[in-house]
């Protein structure tokens, strides 16, 4: 019998030691030989790297990962969208991994010449999209039963949902307008495609900025044409125009229903933009704080 185990124990070791093979957002297929070192490239590939049970082999992160806390105690490489190669390998890699609109792209070229496996993950804003981030995430580290997990947990969370919301049955939708805010001369409406209005749907909102696609520069007249019930901003964003009063005062704001009332939701960046493993308990959340609560109201992940 101990020969058997000592056997079975050197298999599990070599399999184990073997490279890990997965197809990533740009159908590539890459092969990662190590996960001893690896570099997060994006808050929501963080969260779920920990969520994984890998924390501990990640090295550096970019300044989006501040999910779970343990991670802000991690180097920073920079904000996901203005990175650069050398710092990076400053932290000499395996695995750099993030989402597949990192910037600048010739990031990816530099870090794969310098022999890092890179892999990029979907962003898609939807359930299914969320699935296959954990996916990929999980399979590049060698994680696929965890990942199997993560998925049917937010599977269970997505059921909860849909129970609590056929249990309040809301008369009709309420029309929502997320505002993408970063300080009062940087404000845009966003649409179709964004990862914050997916998750309106999801929390059974109606998007209120119809024909708009991704984010586009706010104008008054695109909010006061929108005729939101609730506003929808993240959390940072609310504070860098002066909180609750700097936003009714943006133009446009005010004359909105949602204005009129002070109808604001404000939610935590990471947990409202993410579209990851926690995307039911936020769409929950939402759905919360705009059905059941009236006025401003502000929630944490």
């Amino acid at each position: 019998m101990k020969r058997l185990l000592l056997f079975l124990g050197i298999l599990s070791a070599l399999a184990s030691a073997q490279p890990y093979r997965v197809v990533d957002a740009r159908g590539k297929a890459v092969e990662v030989r190590s996960t001893e070192r690896i570099v997060s490239l994006d808050g929501i590939t963080t969260e779920i790297l920990f969520a994984l049970g890998v924390g501990e082999k990640v090295v550096g992160r970019d300044d989006s990962s501040y999910y779970p806390p343990q991670a802000q105690k991690l180097p920073s490489v920079g904000y996901q969208f203005r990175l650069s190669a050398e710092g990076i390998l400053s932290l000499k890699p395996t695995l750099a991994i993030g989402r597949e609109d990192v910037r600048p792209k010739e990031v990816v070229e530099q870090l794969e010449r310098a022999g890092v496996a890179v892999v990029l993950v979907p962003v898609t804003p939807s359930v299914e999209g969320a699935k296959a981030k954990i996916r990929t995430v999980a399979q590049a580290v060698g994680r696929e039963e965890q990942g199997e997990a993560l998925v049917r947990a937010l599977e269970r969370d997505l059921l909860a949902l849909r129970a609590f919301q056929a249990q309040q049955k809301p008369k009709g939708k309420l029309r929502a307008l997320f505002l993408y805010l970063r300080g009062p001369g940087t404000t845009f409406v966003c649409g179709e495609g964004s990862t914050p209005v997916g998750m309106m749907e999801l929390a059974g909102l109606e998007n209120a900025a119809k024909g708009i696609r991704e984010c586009q520069p706010m104008t008054a007249e695109s909010v006061v044409a929108a005729r939101p019930e609730v506003i929808v901003v993240f959390s940072r964003g609310l504070a860098s125009v002066g909180g609750l009063e700097g936003l009714l005062k943006l133009p446009g704001v005010a004359q909105t229903p949602a204005g009129q009332k002070r109808k604001v939701v404000a939610m935590d960046d990471l947990y409202l933009g993410s579209f990851g493993p926690r995307a039911g308990r936020a769409a929950l959340d939402l759905f919360r704080a705009a059905y059941l609560r009236e006025g401003f109201v502000e929630v944490g992940p």
